[in-house]
This record gives structure tokens, C-alpha cells and sequence, in this order.
């Protein structure tokens, strides 16, 4: 009986965790369908864009030559999405990182139900009220679906050892094939080092020699695979090239470096509230010493261990961003929740109360802080009165949630989370949006070229940076000229079109070309930007 009770237990934890899932997807997708690309979404909606016009291959290209950054797994997720509606829109080029988000939610429910189901629910909600996980859910983001991978291979090996699951050996190195199909080398060494810290923590020295080794000879099979699919792609050159942005560029700082601390400084506010509050709940543990026991605190531990072997590991490269560190997402947030787990102790008690505090007042410190950035920035905010509806409602159904002890913790969760989500899609996306808005002076200027064709230059538009943010609104094959000195542009032959930063075009005035009055001025990526036709 107490066995049929626990299948049946553990299967509606399941269904559950599905539809918690289901749910998390809805809100992630919530909104999004026509919206422009922006920012560091542009490279990949580029991607997925000629990709469309020229089918798939083993790396992403921009101006129709391969890309070495990354391999073209998330662009062809991008491109099936697609395909039934004949275009690339923000919907499927986003679809990819909810549906890893979702997994998430679904995986992190699912392994913490079993002990509680409060304690499940609080460290989704935590996750969920990272604003660096709110924004990579809401763009394209390789680093949120490492992190489900990594997360994934993590419940294969706690389940397996503590809820009696088969095994799935060869699931759990398929997963490290699709992490590093998707994110490189270190898509693979990211959770190879999570699941031998588990082994590690259980003493099983056995199974982590070997799942190291042949993690190992996975590593050097795909890498081998990787740079053979270069040199068909691009021959020498590019191998080299995919060799310095993957793997050295990354290591030597030539992509940018930061200090050794960097991920445990600066976690402090890009994850908050779940950093801050796991670094307190160990702290508490600590203090608590041997009184704490069980296998809620042996979960604990494992997420310690596997959180930090993350943020250790990519510590060690030069080259850090604050995305990179989404794989260690989930454990902190479990960590941070701990307090809903055990009853006993005056630290824990005041911290479950700090988190209960927060989750009930929050609808109306966003309230709040919308005013004040009303008084600001009001012209660059959208229309604000449907989102204070939306918060107000939320406010006064959390504090009538405190009267109902059955469901006062997951809804005043709820509340919080749909507070700080709704906030970000009804103003935060919309400002930004409009503020970093590339489509419209784009369009207009091939309208333009279009109604008097010759080529295109754009100056001073770095080919990987600028310019992929004005090519990504281009419905077709262009291959424009760039130039960055003033001497390059007096030796362009007429007639030619060229976008450039109004600065630069000031900067002009007194030269034949700076005596041209702009055919097009307009935003573009926060500045000021015109069009010149040099006839």
C-alpha cells in the first residue's frame, strides 16, 4: 500500500509539474509575435533570416558567409519554427529559450515536490523574480537552453539515486551532445561538471571516473566533429577562426575580460533575490550545524556543489557575462527556498518571513517605482494605466491571500511573479523597444534605395555590430560596403547610398560629402542617424 501511495503521489507531482509548465509558457510567450529585433537578438533573428533564404548548414551565416561564434543548432530550431509561417518572426525565434524555461520550471517542481510542495513552488517563484532570467527568457538566449540542459542531466542523476528511476545513461550523455551542439565546448563541460559533483558529494568514485572519462572522449569527438564541419564550411581560414571565438578568444580575453570575482560580486544583483537570500540560507545552515539533517539538506548540498562548480569553472576563462552564469540559476534558487523546508529555527523564521514580506508587497513597490519613473522618463514610457490596474488588482488579491492559510504561500508567490512579469511586458519591453527601435529608419532607407537603386555603405557600423542591427531588418540578400574613415568615403564612386551616425555626419560639414543634405534622418538604435545620396 505505502508504494502503490507513493507511485500515485509521485504521478500527480508529475502532472503537476507539467502543468505548472504549461502555465510558465504561456507567461514567457505572453505578448510576443510581430515585436522588432533589438539588441543582441538581432544576430540570431539574422541568422534564422538567411537561413530562410538559403536553407540550413552547419553554421549561422551573416551576409551569406558562415558565422564562427556558434553552430547552427538554435538557428535551425528558429528556422523549423518558421517554416509554416514563411518568415522569422520574434515568436519562433523566441519559442526555442521558452520551451528551455519551461523546462525548467517543469524539472525543478518535479525534483523538490516529492520532499514539499511549498518549498517547490517558492524556489520556482524565485527563479522566475530573476530579472536575468526574465530577460534571456524573453530573447534568444543559448545560455537559458544550456542551463536547461545542464539542469536536466542534473534531475537524471539525483532521480536515478533517490526516486528509484531507471538509470537513462545514454540520455544523460545525449544531453551533453545537445549541450554542446548548442553552446560549444562549454556546453558540455558545464554539465559534465554538475553531474560529477553529484557523484563526487555521494562517493560514487566509480561512476565519476567513468562518466568523466567518457565525457571526456565526448568532448574530443565533438570538437574533432566541429572542426571538420568547419573546414567543409569554410576551409582552413574558418577552422581557425571557429578555434579563436569558441575556445581561445574566450580564455585569452581578446572577447573581453573581467576579474576572477566577477560572477560572485556581481551575482548579487543580477540574481537577485535568489543569490543574496541562498548566500543568507547558507549562512543559517551554517550557524544551525549538525541540527540540520535529512535529505532536504542533502539536496541543498548538491545544488551547493553544483552551483558552485559553475561559477568556479567559468571563472577560470577572461572573457564573462552575466548570462553565462544562468546554468547555476536553478540550484541558488532551490538554495534560497530552503527556509520553506524546515520549520525549526529563528534565522530560517525570519527569512521565510523576509520572502513572504517580499512576495506580498512587491505589486506595490512596482506601484511605486512606475511613478517615479513616470516623473522621469514619462515620454518614454508607454501609457501606464492598464499596467497600475493590473498591479493594483494583484496588490489587494495578495494581501486578501494572507487570510487563507491553504493557499497564502503559492498565491502570494503568484502574485509577485505575475506583478513582476506583467510589468516587464506591458512597460519595460515597449521602452526599450521604442528606445533601441532599428526597423523603421531601416525600412525607410530601402524604400528609398529601392526607388533610386545603387549600392549601399554603411559608416562606421561595425559589420558584427551595427550593421547586423540594420541588415536584420532587410527582407533579402544585400551585401552592403563599410567604411570607417572619411578618406574611404571621398574615394566611394557615385551614385552610392550611405547610413551613418548624424555625429559622424557633423563631423563631415565643410567637405563636399558633409554639403549634402541627408535624404533620410531618424532614431536608429538610440542615436541619430541620416541617409545620404551621393549622386
Amino acid at each position: 500500500m505505502p508504494a502503490d501511495f507513493n507511485r500515485i503521489a509521485l504521478l500527480t507531482q508529475r502532472r503537476h509539474s507539467l502543468i505548472l509548465g504549461a502555465l510558465a509558457l504561456v507567461l514567457f510567450i505572453l505578448g510576443n509575435h510581430q515585436e522588432a529585433a533589438i539588441g543582441f537578438d538581432s544576430r540570431f533573428v539574422m541568422f534564422a533570416n538567411e537561413m530562410m533564404r538559403h536553407g540550413p548548414g552547419f553554421f549561422p551565416t551573416t551576409y551569406g558567409q558562415p558565422y564562427a561564434d556558434y553552430s547552427a543548432t538554435s538557428t535551425v530550431l528558429t528556422w523549423l519554427l518558421s517554416l509554416p509561417l514563411g518568415k522569422v518572426t520574434s515568436l519562433t525565434a523566441w519559442l526555442p529559450t521558452a520551451f528551455a524555461s519551461a523546462t525548467l520550471v517543469t524539472l525543478m517542481y518535479r525534483l523538490i515536490a516529492p520532499q514539499s510542495s511549498t518549498w517547490a513552488l517558492v524556489s520556482v517563484a524565485l527563479l522566475l523574480l530573476s530579472m536575468t532570467f526574465v530577460t534571456e527568457t524573453r530573447a534568444v538566449s543559448l545560455d537559458q537552453m544550456l542551463a536547461a540542459v545542464s539542469f536536466s542531466a542534473f534531475y537524471l542523476a539525483y532521480s536515478h539515486e533517490h526516486f528509484g528511476a531507471p538509470r537513462r545513461y545514454f540520455l544523460l550523455l545525449a544531453l551533453l551532445v545537445l549541450g554542446f551542439a548548442i553552446r560549444g565546448p562549454i556546453g558540455l563541460v558545464i554539465p559534465t561538471g554538475i553531474v560529477c559533483s553529484f557523484y563526487l558529494l555521494n562517493g560514487q568514485w566509480r561512476r565519476l571516473i567513468t562518466f568523466g572519462l567518457q565525457a571526456l572522449v565526448l568532448l574530443v569527438l565533438c570538437i574533432g566533429t566541429l572542426l571538420m564541419l568547419a573546414w567543409i564550411s569554410g576551409g582552413e581560414d574558418f577552422v581557425h577562426e571557429v578555434i579563436r571565438m569558441q575556445v581561445t578568444g574566450r580564455m585569452d580575453g581578446t572577447e573581453g575580460a573581467s576579474s576572477v570575482l566577477y560572477y560572485f560580486t556581481s551575482s548579487m544583483g543580477n540574481y537577485a533575490l535568489a543569490y543574496p537570500l541562498a548566500i543568507a540560507v547558507l549562512v543559517a545552515i551554517l550557524v544551525a550545524g549538525r541540527k540540520q539533517s535529512g535529505p532536504a539538506l542533502q539536496l541543498v548540498k548538491y545544488c551547493v556543489a553544483a552551483a558552485l562548480v559553475v561559477m568556479i569553472g567559468l571563472s577560470i576563462p577572461q572573457a564573462k557575462k552575466a548570462r553565462y552564469l544562468l546554468p547555476m540559476m536553478p540550484m541558488v534558487a532551490i538554495i534560497a527556498a530552503y527556509p520553506f523546508q524546515v520549520m525549526q529555527g529563528r534565522v530560517f523564521g525570519v527569512l521565510r518571513g523576509f520572502i513572504q514580506g517580499i512576495f506580498l508587497l512587491l505589486p506595490g513597490l512596482l506601484i511605486a517605482g512606475l511613478l517615479v519613473a513616470r516623473s522621469r522618463f514619462g515620454e518614454q514610457l508607454p501609457a501606464l494605466n492598464g499596467t497600475f490596474m493590473v498591479l493594483a488588482v494583484l496588490q489587494l488579491l495578495a494581501v486578501g491571500l494572507l487570510f487563507k492559510a491553504q493557499w497564502r504561500m503559492a498565491g502570494l508567490a503568484a502574485c509577485a511573479v505575475l506583478a513582476l512579469w506583467s510589468s516587464y511586458i506591458m512597460v519595460y519591453e515597449p521602452a526599450e523597444r521604442s528606445l533601441y527601435d532599428t526597423r523603421a529608419f531601416t525600412q525607410k532607407t530601402m524604400q528609398l534605395i529601392d526607388q533610386a537603386p545603387a549600392p549601399l555603405v554603411l559608416h562606421g557600423m561595425g559589420k558584427d555590430a551595427k550593421a547586423i542591427k540594420f541588415m536584420v531588418n532587410v527582407n533579402r540578400d544585400l551585401l552592403p560596403l563599410f567604411t570607417q574613415s572619411p578618406a574611404e568615403l571621398s574615394a566611394l564612386p557615385a551614385p552610392v547610398w550611405i547610413v551613418m551616425d548624424r555625429k559622424d555626419y557633423e563631423a563631415l560639414q565643410g567637405s563636399e560629402l558633409g554639403n549634402i543634405a541627408p535624404a533620410l534622418s531618424g532614431r536608429f538604435d538610440k542615436n541619430d542617424y541620416v541617409l545620404l545620396h551621393m549622386r
